[in-house]
């Protein structure tokens, strides 16, 4: 098993509260955000040159609630076999559920949590899953080998009444899981699976359900029963989801104090961006989390002047893209893909869209994360040759390079679409912008009615986890694209075990992947959550394994 090492640094910004993190997952906030005294702050001063926040600040105020103000809705309910989650729904996960591992800052990058311990062959066939003892569910019920088991079996499509729409696939190497004792489960895969423990995460995808939301036929999406920090009290679709103190959560701070400190935490879905800062300024909400341009320079700023605390990272950040449908016409023609890409100025959409704040991408993998490379071979722009490419699609098809564009409906998202499709249209496209709610991007990129999709995906950290979003078989493969090197080079790398073998395998991903012009690559995607200055914990506390 090989990942790379995730280590924190804090940015000195003279006057402002803000730590940048090279670190761990923001979304791992939930169970040590707290209330702290009016003499504390939110973390180290922004003038420190400390390695990380202080996640355990001097004078912690045990109780009270907050509000956390989401970027959209999980439309798609929380049974984690059928569950479409996006980064807002993994926030909401990590509250009301634990995972059998978690991200880490030290190597190999994952750590156990629910496990205890977490032991492979020496061919990475044979995984040796041992649960902690005496952890409970919130209904009371004990976590045991025979409910992970279950749990299991239903990401793979293998338990009754439980239907797995693509976890089967992303789990499809798992040939079988055994029950060994009380505690302890056995998987055998069919392949060495080298990088097999973020899949036990599947990014905050696959929390642990106890045996009463499993079982349960018609509300296993919104009946919500984990053994995390809190517990599910109501959900109120496209308004709020609410949860309250779990008394007897197993996990401590540094100190022994339990956890966690917070008494209730209500998430509400707001889609627009600029009116999450707006609450965060008013006092409506605690806790925002935005990727937005606008929105980060504002928040910059009101940093600046102390009136909020901020925590950023692009640590194996995901990419912003537009995605093609390669299933149907244009984009199965790879000169309609390079004619998109050519014709676009990613610099200037950097500078106009982005105000210079986010790094223009290369490729699906961010500075810092493996298998970057500054230059992967994306198509420069160039105006000329992209009218060209028109013109040879529309010579040899009969027909207009045509298509639909179809982005988030923000203000932020309706401007940068804008701002693109202007480019399509001089290079001679024809561009049918379309607006869905972002809560519905993941559903419409499953199906095949559409032709370009304003996107957002591939966090880095173990490549493979890519694996089910590029194989050309796969259910959640969005683009449709069928690429028999991308495929050879994805089955190479999940077996081997030499590191640096490893990551010239998805170097070359990535490579093919800009060769095909398989995606428009955008920006690397830099997450920030904003407090009011009186919450702290936004990374969590130091986990169980140390």
């Amino acid at each position: 098993m090989w990942g790379r090492s995730m280590v924190g640094r804090q940015v000195p910004d003279a006057g402002a509260r803000r730590t940048r993190w090279r670190g761990r997952a923001l979304a791992g906030a939930i169970v040590a955000l707290a209330m702290v005294g009016a003499a504390c702050g939110g973390g180290e001063d922004a003038g420190s040159s400390g390695g990380s926040e202080s996640t355990e600040p001097a004078e912690i105020v045990p109780g009270g609630e907050i509000t956390y103000a989401l970027e959209a809705e999980s439309s798609g309910g929380f049974c984690f076999p059928d569950a479409q989650l996006a980064a807002s729904g993994m926030i909401v996960t990590r509250a009301i559920y634990d995972f059998l591992v978690v991200p880490s800052e030290e190597e190999p990058g994952y750590a156990p949590y629910l496990l205890e311990s977490l032991e492979q062959n020496d061919d990475a066939t044979v995984w040796t899953l041992k649960l902690r003892e005496g952890i409970k569910f919130h209904d009371g019920t004990e976590l045991d080998s025979t409910l992970l088991k279950n749990n299991i079996d239903s990401w793979l499509g293998r338990y009754p009444n439980r239907v797995s729409l693509f976890l089967p696939f992303v789990l499809e190497q798992v040939d079988t899981v055994e029950i060994v004792d009380d505690l302890t489960v056995q998987i055998t895969t069919k392949v060495p699976w080298v990088q097999f423990p973020p899949f036990l995460y599947g990014g905050a995808r696959l929390g642990i359900m106890a045996q009463s939301q499993l079982d349960d036929p018609d509300n296993c999406d919104k009946e919500l029963v984990g053994t995390g920090p809190f517990m599910f009290e109501e959900w109120v679709v496209n308004d709020r989801l609410s949860a309250v103190r779990n008394p007897d959560y197993w996990v401590t701070d540094g100190d022994g104090a339990e956890l966690p400190y917070l008494d209730r935490i209500t998430f509400r879905p707001v889609p627009d961006a600029q009116t999450r800062v707006n609450g965060l300024l008013s006092g409506e909400y605690d806790v925002i989390m935005t990727s937005g341009a606008e929105a980060t320079e504002q928040l910059d700023a009101e940093a600046a002047n102390g009136n909020v605390s901020l925590t950023q990272t692009l640590k194996n950040a995901e990419v912003a893209a537009l995605m093609f449908n390669e299933g149907r016409p244009p984009f199965d023609d790879e000169v309609a893909r390079r004619a998109a890409a050519t014709a676009l100025d990613r610099e200037e959409y950097r500078n106009v869209v982005t105000f210079g704040l986010f790094e223009t991408a290369s490729g699906p993998f961010a500075p810092d994360a493996p298998c970057y490379l500054e230059d992967a071979g994306f198509p420069e722009y160039d105006p000329a040759e992209a009218r060209r490419l028109v013109e040879d699609y529309e010579q040899r098809t009969g027909q207009p390079l045509e298509f639909s564009y179809l982005h988030g409906n923000s203000p932020a998202d309706t401007r940068a679409a804008q701002f693109v499709a202007g480019y399509f249209e001089e290079a001679g496209m024809k561009v049918n912008l379309q607006t869905r709610e972002q809560a519905t991007l993941i559903a419409e990129a499953l199906g095949t009615e559409w032709d370009m999709i304003a996107f957002r995906n591939f966090p880095g950290g173990a490549p493979d986890g890519n694996y089910p979003w590029w194989y050309s078989t796969s259910p959640v493969n969005f683009p449709k694209m069928d690429d028999p090197v991308i495929d050879q080079l994805m089955d190479q790398g999940r077996s081997e075990p030499d590191r640096d073998k490893a990551l010239a395998i998805y170097e070359e991903v990535n490579r093919e992947l800009n060769a095909r012009v398989h995606y428009l690559w955008l920006d690397w995607t830099q997450w920030t959550i904003a407090t009011r200055p009186d919450v702290a914990g936004v990374m969590g506390p130091t986990l169980p394994s140390g």
